[in-house]
């Protein structure tokens, strides 16, 4: 199996990174995609660099539209966006594929692929509630980066794992 994996500048880049090495470990082939800000908001939260992300992934530039993950001939299981930021969102929901990362998922949707789309951004403004309906009826899962408490987590990582392990169900991949 090979998914996408597209990082943008919303807090919370450990979500993309640890569903990255998860993907990795479980043996999938993953194709990686970061916006600048997303390759800024990792250094500055996780400490971590594209170094670190080449060790379990394909990386590409966001400029680069030549990268397979722009074509739909480029077959893969699905895409997820983690974290998501408004900005990304507005972006997909206006199907504009101005970069990499947005074409890439406007692919996976035009292909009938799986999008998982995790926005992690609060409050939430009509216009950010808008687009993410737009994206669900187009076949996107919206999928928060709300932690559950309910297995009682006792680390930040625990928190992180729980949303990860979602998002593999949506792909029907066991951990």
């Amino acid at each position: 199996m090979r998914i996408a994996v597209g990082v943008t500048g919303a807090s919370g880049t450990v979500y993309g990174y640890t569903l990255i090495k998860s993907l990795a470990d479980l043996g999938v082939e993953v194709h990686a995609v970061y916006t600048d800000m997303g390759r800024k908001v990792m250094e500055y939260e996780c400490g971590l660099g594209m170094e670190d992300v080449k060790k379990y992934a394909v990386v590409y530039e966001n400029t680069d539209l030549f990268a397979p993950v722009a074509s739909g001939s480029f077959k893969t299981g699905g895409m997820v966006i983690a974290p998501c930021s408004m900005h990304t969102l507005g972006a997909l929901a206006g199907a504009s594929g101005r970069d990499l990362l947005t074409r890439a998922a406007d692919v996976t949707l035009k292909e009938g692929r799986k999008l998982v789309v995790v926005p992690r951004e609060t409050p939430l403004t009509t216009i950010h509630l808008e687009n993410m309906l737009r994206l669900a009826k187009a076949g996107a899962v919206i999928m928060p980066a709300a932690p559950d408490f309910h297995n009682r987590p006792k680390e930040l990582d625990e928190l992180v794992t729980s949303l990860i392990d979602r998002v593999l169900n949506i792909f029907n991949i066991e951990k």
